[in-house]
């Protein structure tokens, strides 16, 4: 089986010692429930030129306003091929497909077309998913999500790598008979649970292809990077973090939900920090407010060239 390491996306964003940055969508307003399409496309292609190495799209199913947001609204699916269309080298994921929610050989199909028309820049951060009413609207069963996770990480590496397999599970029968087309550019998609998508660190190290976690504090989250390099050795770990930039490059640190509003001084110094820790990639939160690319070329600036 293709090691997803020579992929394009993950040589994007994990192939080196220094700390990756990526940008999430929406990228002009972190809880607009429909952006406008044009923009977000001119952003994205602002972000890859001023030094963004990942641009990251949810996987929102349904709309629930008591969780606050619908991502970038849009399917992940399409919207990432428009994303592929508007950029050249940036690697574009996934953050992250509630894989209970989707048949797998949809997952399995769509993907590998995102990642054909992105020339190989496919990342999939994969989830259990966090917003119960969405499992009784799919007819599944939420007690079941760990299962069927499995189940379809199983599914998605057996589909890419093999011609006519055969496979069964709770989702289906192959028998042979059938392909799924088009493969994965490089044979493999690189696949990254989210949080511990019920499962245990050991199952995240030997059938991921790195981790994708939330914000932690630092004594919590360099007791995760220690079992993780135990179970997982080189495998990269990666990590939102929500980012408000202060106008004041000086100003101290404010928490906010999963992140930080600060100066660009404290931000620098946090991320080579993470750096050191052992983080390879950041997701992080720049844009928004009245200038959204303004908001991007600053952190970029500020913070990611000195860092």
């Amino acid at each position: 089986m293709t090691d997803a390491s020579d992929t394009r996306g993950y040589r994007r964003l994990f192939d080196g010692d220094d700390l990756t940055f990526g940008a999430g969508f929406p990228l002009t307003d972190a809880r607009e429930s429909r952006p406008a399409v044009d923009e977000e496309m001119a952003l994205a292609a602002h972000a890859e030129s001023v030094g963004f190495d990942g641009l990251w799209a949810r996987d929102v199913p349904l709309y629930w306003p008591r969780f606050g947001d619908a991502g970038q609204t849009y399917d992940t699916w399409p919207w990432l091929s428009h994303v592929a269309a508007h950029t050249d080298e940036v690697a574009i994921g996934t953050a992250s497909v509630v894989l209970p929610l989707r048949h797998p050989l949809h997952v399995a199909k769509s993907a590998a077309t995102v990642d054909h028309l992105s020339d190989g820049r496919l990342v999939m951060g994969v989830a259990t998913g966090d917003r119960d009413p969405e499992f009784p609207a799919f007819g599944v069963d939420i007690d079941d999500r760990g299962d069927q996770f499995r189940e379809s990480i199983d599914l998605l590496r057996t589909v890419w790598s093999d011609e006519f397999p055969e496979a069964d599970g709770p989702w289906g029968e192959l028998d042979g008979d059938l392909d799924v087309v088009p493969k994965p550019v490089e044979g493999t998609i690189p696949l990254l649970p989210t949080g511990f998508a019920r499962q245990s660190i050991e199952w995240i190290a030997d059938n991921g292809d790195g981790w994708f976690f939330y914000h932690l504090p630092e004594s919590t989250l360099e007791s995760y990077l220690d079992d993780w390099r135990t179970a997982a050795r080189e495998k990269p770990y990666a990590m939102a973090v929500r980012t408000e930039l202060a106008d004041d490059p000086e100003a101290d640190p404010e928490h906010r939900h999963l992140g930080y509003r600060a100066g660009a001084e404290w931000f620098v110094e946090y991320f080579r920090t993470l750096d050191d820790m052992g983080v390879d990639h950041v997701l992080v939160s720049p844009a928004g407010g009245e200038d959204p690319e303004a908001s991007l070329t600053r952190f970029a600036e500020t913070v990611i060239e000195e860092v």
